[in-house]
């Protein structure tokens, strides 16, 4: 390595199956927070601005914004596969056949970009006739789903070509490119929704093309960073020659993990609709909630996304008592921050609404949702991180069947019942939440002290 070598080329090449492990942990995860912070802050804006539209926007593009999850969550499933093979390959040295890998991925994503684009196109109206919104809900939501899917196969490539950074133990790339995609987005979305300054006013249309726009931006800049070796992977176009045996092993892998995080989507979806009849409030306070954890989850993203990785380069290296110490330590990391937010949640929940929407139904009612939730904030925790070790080991079936588990034989039913059948009425929706997480949580904390995943061969 010459003297001239960047700190973030020395990171991107480090070898992760040696050293300090709280300090490897600490050193993969907080790109990838950073990243999460800008995602979720990102979100969070977006719903402030499109706040000011009225609650028929919040909740449109609320709904909308589950169905869009829905499909980000089957793709996020699927990379796992390409992620523990890329992982695994750099463990073994095998920096060839990771960027195999990487060149199959990217096809597999296209494939899945244009089918997610005809589904937007054609469908967009039909799938949000599903749900009984009010008739101005109804066209918000519409009009934002259709050119977010029609432009998602910027996305695609953009989470393709992050994910396989980071599996490969290079996280700092993919965050500065993240940097550049959110401020982007974070500087543009008020211009296009409100109609600042020279910029026509889009409503939520203009929230959709802020972020097909930025997220263009960051795959521009990823791939780039991908071909030209700025980063551990470097591809050449003979990685893109089909190869469909290697596409069958990534989706064996991933395809449980695919169908898990579907799964979880339509089950967002169920709840969303058995929340529908309590009125737009507290509809709109659902939505906003779904946003305020995805960042009160980045931590546990972040340092998930760090001990899947050092979990499946740890097992290409033949070492897994280390790999499991890598996911415990993480484990431990992430029950601190959780239990810090659950006590803030409780203390600022008023003031947290209030940033969204000052109506006092809106503020009343998201306070108390919000404290609710935070009573599984650690469980919710325990199943990022634990869900994360063991896929990291490309063991993705028994994460799928808890996952399923949890969501359609505990939430699900609960959610009706608590909510139909008792007083609780919509706050039981937010209660069978937290049971299920629960319930999550200690599956999940079992199967791994089983220590099965450690045998898996992918």
């Amino acid at each position: 390595m010459t003297e001239s070598t960047t700190s973030t080329q020395k990171a991107a090449i480090r070898d992760w199956t040696q050293g300090s492990i709280v300090q490897n942990i600490l050193l993969l995860s907080w790109p990838v927070i950073v990243l999460g912070v800008l995602y979720a802050a990102n979100l969070i804006l977006e719903m402030i601005w499109v706040g000011k539209l009225g609650a028929p926007s919040i909740a449109g593009v609320g709904v909308a914004g589950f169905i869009v999850l829905l499909v980000v969550s089957f793709k996020t499933g699927l990379s796992i596969g390409e992620r523990a093979m890329v992982a695994r390959f750099i463990g073994q040295g095998d920096l060839a056949s990771a960027n195999r890998v990487a060149g199959q991925a990217f096809l597999v994503s296209s494939f899945y970009g244009i089918i997610v684009f005809f589904i937007g196109a054609f469908l967009a109206g039909p799938i949000f006739s599903l749900f009984n919104l009010q008739t101005e809900a109804v066209h918000e939501g519409t009009a934002y789903l259709r050119l977010i899917m029609m432009g998602w196969l910027t996305e695609a490539f953009w989470m393709t070509a992050f994910g396989l950074m980071q599996a490969s133990g290079d996280t700092i790339s993919p965050m500065k490119a993240a940097i550049v995609l959110r401020i982007i987005n974070a500087l543009l979305c008020p211009f296009l929704v409100l109609g600042w300054w020279i910029f026509p006013r889009l409503g939520v249309q203009g929230a959709a093309i802020t972020y097909i726009s930025a997220t263009g931006v960051g795959m521009v800049i990823t791939l780039w960073m991908l071909f030209t070796g700025r980063t551990r992977l470097k591809l050449s176009m003979k990685d893109f020659s089909l190869d469909p045996k290697m596409i069958w092993r990534m989706l064996k892998i991933g395809l449980p993990s695919g169908i898990a995080a579907i799964g979880k989507s339509f089950a967002d979806l169920v709840l969303t609709w058995i929340m529908i009849p309590f009125g737009t409030a507290p509809l709109a306070v659902h939505n906003v909630l779904s946003r305020i954890e995805m960042f009160v989850n980045t931590p546990g993203m972040g340092l998930g996304t760090a001990a899947g990785v050092l979990v499946g380069q740890n097992l290409g290296a033949k070492q897994p008592q280390r790999a499991a110490r890598s996911g415990w330590l993480a484990t431990a990391m992430v029950s601190g921050i959780m239990l810090f937010f659950a006590i803030a949640i409780f203390i600022w929940a008023r003031q947290i609404i209030g940033i969204f929407n000052t109506d006092p139904q809106m503020v009343e009612t998201g306070a108390n949702f919000l404290k609710i939730a935070a009573v599984g904030y650690i469980a919710m925790g325990l199943i990022n991180i634990l869900s994360s070790n063991i896929s990291g080991a490309g063991d993705t079936l028994p994460p799928m069947i808890i996952s399923l588990g949890m969501l359609w034989a505990i939430m699900i039913p609960l959610a009706v019942v608590l909510s139909r059948y008792t007083s609780l009425e919509m706050y039981g929706v937010r209660w069978s939440i937290v049971i299920s997480f629960v319930v999550g949580a200690v599956a999940y904390l079992i199967y791994f002290l089983s220590g099965r995943w450690k045998r898996k061969k992918v």
